[in-house]
């Protein structure tokens, strides 16, 4: 006859473990000796064993009482059922994991991967990080509401970040984030900017420049973005419309101040 300690030992768990079969009723306490302790036959060993194969095998205890008591049949239907089971929460672990990992990869979490690569291209041509990051800010809206025309939209940006003047562009707009927004730069930017725009209209078609095709409310939003991570971008749209084009995030075409080169 075995103690507890022993008994735990043979089958490879804790007392605590044993103790804790007792109280769910999965393994029978024997009655005390005539010295107060329990003592344990060899059936409670081979008993024991398969309490915590079962266990270390993912089968929940509310169900080993069942296991153990069931027939051939009946138990080959219940393991299958609870691998089963088991199988589906590893798939589900599986879908946390690359949750976690799209976490962990930053942009990538709320971006497709050509947004992703783009803004790691205006990174590596020096622009910014605060610009970076309001272009980020907007396309995650927009990718949100219009998924199937990123990549056509991303094929026009990396064409366009091939024309060394939109890049020069937005490198003097970062170095005009520490001034005021009536800093000179500014209308240098202002100059730039409508020059390009009006070169691309008229060369490829107003369309080029802007064919995003959203609502308002969504327009509002990204431009709200934009001016919040960029303050001295709400100025420079003033200084824009004055050189014939009017918005941020959307641009159109509008009648030019006179006496304001385009």
């Amino acid at each position: 006859m075995l103690t507890i300690g022993e008994l735990a030992s043979y089958a490879g768990v804790t007392v605590r473990a044993v103790r804790h079969y007792h109280a769910k009723g999965l393994l029978p306490e024997p009655d005390r000796d005539h010295s107060g302790y329990r003592r344990y036959d060899a059936g409670a060993v081979i008993e024991l064993i398969k309490i915590r194969i079962l266990a270390d095998a993912g089968v929940p205890l509310a169900r080993v009482r069942e296991l153990l008591r069931a027939g051939e049949e009946e138990f080959a239907a219940a393991i299958a059922d609870i691998d089963g089971r088991l199988q589906a929460e590893i798939q589900e672990r599986q879908r946390h994991r690359e949750r976690i990992a799209r976490l962990a990869s930053g942009d990538s979490l709320v971006l497709p991967s050509e947004v992703v690569e783009y803004l790691d291209r205006l990174r590596a041509l020096g622009v910014d990080e605060r610009i970076v990051q309001a272009e980020r800010d907007g396309w995650i809206p927009l990718a949100a509401h219009s998924p199937e025309r990123v990549p056509e939209w991303m094929a026009r940006k990396r064409e366009q970040l091939d024309d060394p003047r939109l890049v020069d562009f937005y490198l003097t707009l970062g170095q005009a984030l520490e001034r005021a927004d009536d800093n000179p730069r500014l209308v240098e930017l202002a100059d730039k900017l409508a020059a390009y725009i009006t070169r691309m209209a008229d060369e490829r078609g107003e369309d080029y420049v802007d064919d995003t095709a959203i609502e308002l409310p969504l327009v509002e939003l990204m431009d709200t973005l934009a001016f919040d991570t960029v303050p001295p971008a709400r100025r420079l749209i003033e200084l824009l419309k004055q050189r014939g084009w009017k918005g941020w995030t959307k641009l159109e075409r509008v009648a030019p101040i006179p006496g304001v080169t385009p």
